[in-house]
């Protein structure tokens, strides 16, 4: 199988992340429906977290075993491994906690001026991500996009070292996986009063499917485990952020038991789609 046809299997592991979008366009849900829509979210977004943080730590435990178990390795490897998965976590969580400061500050707020300012406004183009909700989207496609770039990586360095059946068991998995991430891109849009446009949906499918295309197409060529445990780290950091975010959002609706069944939903989806990875060998 050749390279290119590699890189388009990795895109379309990718934007099976466009099938959950339209879930988004849900005109304002029933109070019920939406904290449980909010709910799966997390449960989805829970299991990513727990799944980028183990993968970003497998190189670190192998680097520290390397030192002190097998006897070779350095701890050289082993601390800038351990001072990559840190640091990745810290810029992730925090960069995105204050970019959200940033754009809720006053500064940022439309100023209408007395009469024909006002006319104006009403003829502007609507702008995106200025409600609560749109940001919060994009900051669930951001970290589940720095996800799938890791995930593109896997599959490209496994194409790289000619195992051809474990890079495509990979993209049917990640094919899979990214499927549900889309809904939880979307989730929090279904709390909006106007439905979010198709042109919207696409560039938040975009953020969070296409990096999987870009990262198959470096993965083939760069087998480094610094890059592929910076962007895990960098995952998870952010995804850290926006469940944290959701979590606010579903003590504001309430319905507690509900928030737990939700979460256990979207948590056992996320294992569910994981089975084939773990039926690969992975």
């Amino acid at each position: 199988m050749s390279s290119g046809q590699i890189a388009l299997l990795g895109a379309i592991a990718g934007f099976t992340i466009f099938l959950g979008l339209p879930i988004g366009r849900l005109r304002k849900p029933a109070p019920r429906l939406q904290a449980f829509l909010n709910a799966v979210a997390i449960g989805i977004l829970v299991f990513l977290l727990w799944d980028v943080l183990s993968k970003a730590l497998e190189p670190v435990d192998a680097a520290l075993k390397a030192v002190t178990t097998d006897g070779g390795g350095s701890w050289a490897t082993f601390v800038a491994l351990a001072v990559l998965v840190a640091g990745g976590i810290t810029a992730g969580l925090m960069s995105l906690a204050y970019y959200e400061r940033w754009m809720s500050s006053p500064s940022r707020s439309a100023r209408l001026g007395p009469g024909a300012a006002a006319a104006a406004e009403l003829q502007a183009p609507r702008r995106w991500f200025v409600t609560p909700a749109q940001r919060l989207a994009l900051l669930i496609a951001v970290g589940i996009g720095l996800h799938n770039f890791s995930e593109g990586l896997a599959i490209g360095q496994s194409a790289a070292k000619g195992e051809i059946s474990l890079a495509l068991l990979l993209i049917i998995g990640f094919g899979l996986h990214n499927a549900t991430e889309g809904f939880g891109i979307v989730a929090p849009l279904t709390s909006d009063d106007d439905r979010p446009t198709w042109a919207l949906l696409a560039v938040l499918g975009v953020i969070g499917g296409g990096p999987t295309f870009v990262g198959t197409i470096i993965g083939q060529t760069v087998v480094s485990d610094y890059l592929f445990v910076a962007f895990l780290a960098l995952a998870a950091g952010s995804i850290l952020y926006v469940v944290l975010q959701l979590l606010k959002v579903a003590f504001k609706l309430g319905y507690t038991e509900l928030l737990l069944w939700g979460i256990l939903t979207g948590l056992f989806a996320g294992i569910a789609t994981d089975m084939i990875l773990v039926a690969a060998g992975t």
